[in-house]
């Protein structure tokens, strides 16, 4: 199968898995949660509207750059309690990731994963990294990132994202066994419902990072039906 490859990197980004109330945490790479909603805001799609074939896909990541885990201290002032009695201050702690760089790639049929990569150069919604207040920089739409490859060898087989890496990379596979996480989008995402999955994670040898050009782009749907 091909794969759609994109790049998530910004100066900031968080992707939690766990967030509730005061603390919001980040997981130390993207979640399938925050890809699946950047792709359905790329797509035009409505909270309410049904995401299954977007989770349906099979995705990875490769950390070409981990960044820094750094905290956001807030408060609020005048916020109605719990009890509804009085109004008070709120304190949170919001972390995230500070100048990482991912390349994530999603394995799936070459209909829809063409359909996935127009969207992405010309989003209907504001793209962000996690949270609305982070923007990636560069974007995420790759114009060789519709790759000919599956998964694993086309996260392994694209260029790095800076100028060299200066130590092996991370790869995480969605697998049939491995690492739980929770964050397989189940319906909606007005709904707030996430299921776990698995991944695996394996190290990638930077003396296999390439530096030259990339996977030969699949060919446009609409071509290859006139052929």
């Amino acid at each position: 199968m091909p794969t759609l490859l994109l790049r998530l990197q910004g100066p900031m980004q968080s992707w939690g898995t766990r967030s509730r109330f005061d603390h919001r945490d980040t997981w130390p790479y993207p979640t399938k949660s925050g890809v699946v909603g950047l792709l359905a805001a790329a797509s035009g799609r409505d909270r309410e509207e049904d995401v299954s074939d977007l989770a349906a896909l099979r995705m990875g990541v490769r950390v070409d750059r981990k960044g820094v885990l750094r905290v956001d201290y807030q408060t609020a002032q005048g916020v109605l309690t719990a009890d509804l009695k009085g109004r008070g201050n709120v304190q949170s702690w919001r972390y995230y990731l500070a100048d990482a760089a991912f390349l994530v790639g999603l394995e799936g049929e070459t209909a829809f994963l063409e359909v996935l990569h127009k969207a992405l150069k010309n989003p209907r919604f504001p793209l962000y990294l996690g949270r609305k207040s982070y923007v990636p920089s560069p974007p995420p739409y790759l114009p060789d990132g519709l790759v000919e490859a599956p998964l694993e060898e086309a996260l392994a087989g694209y260029p790095y994202l800076g100028e060299s890496p200066e130590e092996d990379l991370l790869l995480v596979l969605e697998a049939k066994e491995g690492r739980l996480v929770y964050d397989q989008p189940q319906g909606p995402f007005a709904r707030r419902l996430f299921a776990a999955r698995y991944v695996e994670e394996k190290v990638l040898p930077k003396e296999r990072v390439p530096k030259g050009p990339p996977f030969r782009e699949v060919e446009d749907v609409g071509e290859q039906a006139g052929a």
